[in-house]
């Protein structure tokens, strides 16, 4: 197995859970990925960072890391590649600086955005508009975990670029044995 199949098949073991969930978006799933989970373990985290270091588009000046999965994922990132980042609250502080993003200057810069896990890109659309009204130069969207729930139609709209570092139906493959994967069959 590669690396990368390792990481897709210790992510979903990790973070996969099965239940009843509402996700943020309002739809019900019988799955829910707990980023949480992978967030937590610090070395999974920094192979989830260096992985997410091959995507990053070239150009890019800064990090933005959505609250609040976003900011453990952003800051991995941050240490594999040396980049500034900017923490991204869903709305401005009421007290002390009364900033919506903490870190350095963003306003005319290239900043990616980093999530962990998109349904429909509701939270990032959010934050999107809120940084571009404040200067930030954005096209492109990191995650670690795409749902295919529609996220990347809805983002491309806005002229935002999903890249994300597993699908979920790879992450469900990636428990499947190599026969398994070539002749279609489910794992039982």
């Amino acid at each position: 197995m590669s690396e990368f199949s390792d990481l897709a098949r210790d992510v979903y073991r990790v973070c996969n859970i099965k239940g009843t969930f509402r996700l943020r978006s309002g739809q019900v799933s019988n799955e829910y990925f707990d980023k949480y989970l992978f967030e937590s373990d610090p070395r999974l985290l920094k192979r989830i960072g260096a992985a997410l270091k091959v995507r990053l588009p070239a150009g890019t000046e800064l990090l933005a890391g959505l609250e609040l999965g976003g900011v453990p994922v952003a800051t991995a990132i941050a240490l594999e590649t040396g980049l500034p980042l900017l923490f991204v609250r869903k709305k401005a502080k009421e007290y002390g600086t009364r900033k919506l993003a903490e870190g350095t200057d963003f306003k005319g810069k290239r900043v990616t955005v980093v999530e962990d896990v998109v349904t429909t890109g509701g939270a990032i659309l959010d934050g999107v508009a809120a940084l571009r009204a404040q200067g930030a130069q954005i096209e492109d969207v990191l995650c670690v975990i795409d749902r295919e729930s529609g996220g990347p139609e809805k983002l491309k709209e806005k002229g935002l670029r999903l890249i994300p570092l597993f699908t979920a139906s790879e992450l469900r493959k990636s428990l499947q044995s190599p026969a398994e994967i070539l002749y279609g069959k489910e794992k039982q």
